[in-house]
């Protein structure tokens, strides 16, 4: 999903009039700025994977005597806003793919998933973008993207109840081999190390 444009004005617009469709007042001194702060907060940070930014991934060649397996990074932190209520959703995802010509940077997996939650949109849609953005950019024999996450949408409104939503992406091998899958569900559900 690609913006037309990013324009700050108009968000700071946004912000000031529904401050005002809620009765605010906006000479209230925690208010005064808020349109400017709040308009700077969704362009520059909340929504910073929209706009005309591309993000690309360095890759490498495998090396020869290279045996392809299973690489994984989890608990990447989450941090989004739903599509349909402007709300955060928060959590973690887990990231692997099994290599076939390339390879990238460890920490290039933890900023894909930044860049792409960086934008208004439902978790199942994250997901897929995540999965779908590693397979093209580095031709893997599979992937797979786990994205579970708290959403304010529903623990503030509506229901008002908490619950961690779980999604997942496969791809590949990860979707037509049941060894493949279940070696990646396993690595996906292990606790993670708190010091080494």
């Amino acid at each position: 999903m690609r913006s037309k444009k990013v324009d700050k004005v108009k968000v700071r617009q946004a912000v000031q009039l529904l401050l005002e469709g809620l009765g605010v007042d906006l000479e209230n001194e925690h208010f005064r700025h808020t349109p400017e702060r709040a308009a700077k907060a969704w362009v520059d940070e909340l929504c910073s994977g929209l706009g005309e930014k591309k993000f690309s991934l360095t890759t490498f060649q495998v090396g020869e005597k290279y045996e392809p397996s299973m690489v994984v990074l989890q608990h990447i932190p989450v941090r989004s806003v739903c599509a349909h209520h402007l709300l955060p959703f928060y959590g973690q995802a887990t990231v692997a793919y099994i290599p076939d010509q390339r390879l990238c940077g460890l920490s290039k997996l933890s900023r894909i998933v930044d860049y792409f939650s960086r934008r208004p949109q439902v978790q199942e849609e994250l997901t897929s973008d995540i999965a779908n953005f590693i397979c093209d950019q580095l031709s893997p024999q599979g992937a797979g993207v786990i994205v579970k996450a708290t959403h304010l949408c529903m623990a503030m409104r509506g229901v008002s109840h908490d619950g961690v939503m779980t999604t997942s992406s496969l791809k590949g091998s990860f979707l037509r081999e049941s060894n493949v899958r279940a070696e990646f569900m396993s690595l996906a559900n292990t606790q993670s190390l708190n010091k080494l």
